[in-house]
């Protein structure tokens, strides 16, 4: 079942201009992707991709300025009067894929490349000039229902890139939604499957969830109840040690020392930075807090702790909810 969809009043005027420039040439062109999702939800978004009819070498004919993003997947960035790059992917299919990259094929309908979507709430389509959408998987329901859905099979849906079982996480953090439950099996099956994937991607994975998730003790249960934490985060602690609102700004690398055992070890597991990971080192080498908010005791801490310092004060403050008394002394 499909429910009605809102018209967009508010996408950008340059991606008017793209898909117009597109539609005069003769080719087919919509918004797609997660602004959708989130402008149903009422979240803003100013990051709308383009899926267009036109091959990739059509777009670079027809814009002066563009950047070669990955061509070979179809996708070229198109430049608008600002200087910013717009996402413009051409109709396509996946017709191998090996669980982490995939060969796709150009030439198809704009149904078949919304098939190859992850999930239904990501699978929208909105034409930008006619005001109309496309919903074969009824993502909009789910939106509805607050349900994070895989597109047509789960199993093979995630087969074609694992990463997609940490992505259903992140929504389902994010959003509040619940996972539906052939979708949570297929996960929880296929939870070998994220063996294979690049510590990059994992990690790439983790800080988007960390940033993004309205309840960070949900996000910490989901990767452990699908298995995904014992795969990569086994250092991730069971005793949540955060306030139950975590305050802003979120910062990954801060949360994770919080939320796990031996940080910088799991840090460099994940390939992050040699900054991040002499982030982690620096703030489980130091105090935690001073012994009180005196100005000798935070002078001395200050001294002992250096340039971890503000890692520590954010730490602190995630853990109590605001920030603690010492913190005026600073």
């Amino acid at each position: 079942m499909t429910i009605p969809l809102p018209q967009l009043t508010d996408l950008p005027a340059e991606i008017i201009e793209i898909a117009g420039t597109l539609e005069a040439a003769g080719f087919e062109t919509w918004c797609v992707g997660g602004a959708l999702r989130d402008r149903v939800l009422g979240y803003p978004s100013e990051d709308v991709d383009l899926a267009t009819a036109a091959k990739p070498e059509a777009v670079l004919q027809l814009f002066r300025r563009t950047v070669a993003v990955g061509v070979r997947f179809g996708t070229v960035g198109v430049l608008d009067r600002r200087n910013v790059l717009h996402e413009v992917t051409t109709f396509r299919k996946d017709v191998a894929t090996d669980g982490r990259h995939a060969t796709v094929e150009f030439g198809v309908s704009l149904e078949e490349d919304l098939a190859r979507r992850d999930f239904t709430i990501n699978a929208l389509a909105y034409h930008p000039l006619r005001h109309e959408w496309r919903d074969p998987f009824a993502g909009g329901s789910d939106l509805q229902r607050r349900v994070v859905r895989a597109v047509g099979d789960p199993a093979r849906r995630f087969a074609e890139d694992y990463l997609r079982s940490l992505r259903a996480l992140r929504f389902a953090a994010r959003f509040e939604f619940e996972i539906e439950p052939a979708t949570w099996n297929a996960a929880r099956s296929g939870v070998s499957g994220l063996s294979d994937l690049s510590a990059e991607r994992v990690r790439e994975e983790w800080f988007k969830g960390l940033e993004t998730a309205r309840s960070l003790v949900r996000l910490s249960m989901l990767w452990r109840e699908v298995g995904a934490a014992a795969r990569w985060l086994p250092e991730l602690v069971a005793q949540y040690p955060f306030a139950s609102a975590t305050p802003a700004p979120r910062d990954p690398v801060v949360l994770t020392v919080g939320l796990c055992g031996e940080p910088a070890t799991l840090l460099q597991r994940l390939r992050a930075s040699n900054e991040e990971i002499d982030r982690a080192r620096a703030m489980t080498r130091a105090s935690a807090e001073p012994p009180s908010s005196a100005a000798l005791e935070v002078r001395r801490w200050l001294a002992q702790v250096g340039h971890a310092a503000e890692d520590l004060r954010l730490l602190a403050t995630y853990r109590a909810g605001g920030p603690p008394a010492w913190v005026a002394t600073l």
